[in-house]
């Protein structure tokens, strides 16, 4: 893989256990301490605490994002292709690409997934279907969005950059080679390697150098250290993500990662 020079930190605010205004609020905090990328989630029910608590809708909070930040990128970690028409997703993106743009390039990341939380299927009403019948239907639709996107008018600001993620080495591997710019996943240090190898196979098959496309990989779970962050920067990852769950939404961690990602870059 071409490794990009920099580390970058995405901070996802998860929309869940808090009122909106501290949602708001901790966008700002986000932006102000200097993260990268801001993300949320697209999932219609807390995934942790109390499953019936606090919650919002992802994508509508993005155009407020769109408009309350100047400088971050932002977009969902990740979006759920079963929940909405390609077509729409596509226009969806460019419009917040242009919100976001203000005179100048957008700033939106679209970052999409087959989709997995199955509660969310069944309230909603959506056929939840199986992994295959899911990835075979975002492997359908991220064609799809492209072509829309050549066909709206105005048309996105920049080429939108597009995360995928899942890890999956037969089918999730491939879509992510003929169609990432960023490719997502919690693969540990020791894993990654071979992924990357399975990649590079995939994008010989597909005729794509998947050389350009971004690693990225979580911080925040259990055990993960300044070590453990090393190692996947070794091992190639160049976007570093944590997630920070309401009521509160404390920052400390944040600005520890910070601190590492500058140290890095230095």
């Amino acid at each position: 893989m071409t490794l990009e020079p920099r580390a970058r930190l995405g901070v996802q605010l998860q929309p869940q256990h808090a009122e909106y205004s501290a949602i708001r609020d901790a966008v700002l905090r986000v932006e102000e301490l200097g993260a990268d990328v801001v993300f949320n989630w697209d999932h219609f029910y807390p995934l942790s605490g109390d499953p019936d608590g606090l919650h919002f809708e992802g994508w509508s909070m993005l155009g407020a994002w769109a408009e309350q930040t100047e400088r971050i990128e932002f977009g969902t970690l990740v979006n759920c292709n079963s929940y909405r028409n390609a077509d729409l997703q596509a226009d969806m993106a460019r419009t917040l690409d242009h919100v976001s743009a203000k005179g100048g390039t957008g700033r939106f990341i679209f970052g999409t997934g087959a989709g997995w939380f199955e509660r969310d299927y069944d309230e909603y009403g959506y056929e939840f279907g199986t992994p295959g019948t899911r990835l075979a239907a975002l492997a359908e639709a991220l064609p799809r969005i492209r072509a829309r996107w050549t066909k709206l008018n105005p048309a996105p600001t920049r080429d939108i950059p597009v995360m995928i993620g899942g890890k999956g080495e037969r089918k999730t591997l491939r879509i992510v080679a003929e169609h990432a710019d960023i490719w997502h996943s919690f693969v540990q240090p020791d894993e990654l390697g071979h992924k990357l190898d399975v990649l590079k196979r995939w994008g010989d098959e597909v005729g794509r150098d998947v050389s350009a496309i971004t690693v990225s990989n979580e911080l925040d779970r259990a055990g993960q250290d300044v070590e453990h962050a090393d190692a996947l920067y070794d091992a190639g990852v160049r976007l570093f993500t944590i997630g920070v769950s309401g009521p509160d939404y404390d920052l400390a961690p944040v600005r520890r990662w910070l601190e590492w990602r500058d140290a890095k870059n230095a």
